[in-house]
């Protein structure tokens, strides 16, 4: 033994070997060792610290870790993110189609090809350092929202019950998961607005002014219908939002619990939405604003195709 750190909660010691050992006194008064030892001395901490959070949130289970058998049915990282994903819940909500989606793209093109093959428990936070270090280069958000995912799902792997499949999680990148913005877009003026309005098509005007003056995503516009305007209070009742997955419309919820909500419509937009809906609008509540040619939802790639040259007229580029 090279040396024994004491600390508040447990004990470090340094092998002979270089590698770290931890150990605890529990409730029971009985010594508790990790089923295994450290290469870094940061990893025995991170042990002993989430050792300490069971005790604390009485949920403490010593036999839950180690063992023989126990380390036999450790399942190695792609198969258990798959049931992590197909079983995950927010909220008590399973997840949104696009996020579930987005997962699984960051799993199959970033995660998976590094860690999909290993066992959870011999993932080291050496292994997560240098994975981050090169992941998606020059993607920071991608990058971010990676390890991120990764730190999430070995997170429920540390904190299962009622055994733990690790003993710890070895993603604890300080700020792995944060990003910065590349830039912030300056909001268009008055005058930028009515030229990009100007140089729509008619069918797409008052989608860009209900996006401007009532803060309404695409998805929430391509979903709107008759039925959820009501001209009686001026008020568009935003309840739902449509995505695509796989290439197809999917409708859901807004993107937050918050993205529920009643705008008020400005008086000046008023003459625009009758117009509108005695122009481009099918009859019946449930018909939708502003549809594809075909009559279903209509798709990102369909409002670019006018509504880049019409930024561009404006002076505006940089506008999403």
């Amino acid at each position: 033994m090279a040396g024994t750190t004491r600390r508040s909660f447990g004990r470090i010691e340094k092998r002979t070997s270089g590698r770290y050992r931890a150990a605890y006194v529990g409730p029971d008064g009985r010594l508790y060792r990790a089923p295994l030892t450290f290469d870094a001395k940061n990893d025995a901490t991170a042990w002993l610290s989430a050792r300490r959070a069971e005790i604390e949130m009485d949920v403490w289970a010593p036999h839950a870790v180690g063992g023989a058998a126990a380390k036999k049915s450790i399942p190695t990282f792609e198969p258990y993110a798959e049931h992590w994903l197909t079983n995950r819940k927010t909220q008590g909500r399973e997840l949104k189609p696009r996020t579930k989606e987005h997962y699984q793209s960051l799993l199959e093109q970033h995660t998976n090809p590094t860690f999909g093959e290993m066992r959870l428990d011999s993932i080291r936070a050496e292994d997560v350092n240098d994975w981050c270090d090169v992941v998606a280069p020059g993607k920071d958000t991608t990058r971010a929202h990676a390890y991120s995912l990764l730190r999430t799902i070995l997170g429920t792997a540390a904190s299962a019950r009622p055994r733990p499949l690790i003993p710890y999680n070895p993603a604890q990148i300080r700020g792995g998961g944060g990003t910065k913005p590349v830039h912030k877009v300056r909001p268009t003026s008055l005058a930028e607005l009515e030229t990009i309005v100007e140089n729509l098509p008619a069918r797409y005007r008052l989608m860009a002014l209900l996006a401007a003056w009532c803060a309404m995503r695409f998805g929430e516009l391509a979903e709107l219908r008759r039925g959820d305007l009501d001209l009686k209070t001026n008020r568009v009742r935003i309840r739902r939002a449509v995505v695509r997955i796989g290439g197809k419309p999917t409708i859901g919820p807004p993107k937050s619990d918050a993205g529920v909500r009643d705008v008020a419509i400005p008086p000046h937009l008023l003459p625009v939405i009758k117009h509108h809906l005695k122009v481009h609008t099918a009859t019946g509540k449930d018909a939708l604003l502003f549809p594809a040619a075909g009559g279903d939802h209509m798709a990102p790639s369909t409002l670019y195709k006018v509504y880049y040259p019409a930024r561009t007229k404006a002076g505006r580029d940089d506008l999403r």
